[in-house]
């Protein structure tokens, strides 16, 4: 978590409960006009995704057969 979200998260817990539903919103929105459809990718994901290709370009995944769903 970055310095500036963990700044946000104990800003928004100063606040009354009626403002931290405020800032909520405001945050929503801002996401919102980021992206709009959610089809961004978050440094998390694109690390997560990296290492998924990684994983299939070295053989390391396991065939969809091989699994015991029982």
């Amino acid at each position: 978590m970055s310095g500036a979200i963990k700044e946000a998260a104990s800003l928004m817990e100063i606040l009354p409960e009626s403002e931290q539903n405020f800032a909520l919103e405001f945050i929503k929105k801002l996401v919102l006009a980021w992206d709009p459809d959610y089809t961004k990718v978050t440094p998390i994901e694109k690390k997560a995704l990296e290492e998924a290709e990684k994983d299939i370009a070295e053989n390391r995944t396991i065939s969809h057969d091989a699994i015991n769903w029982d």
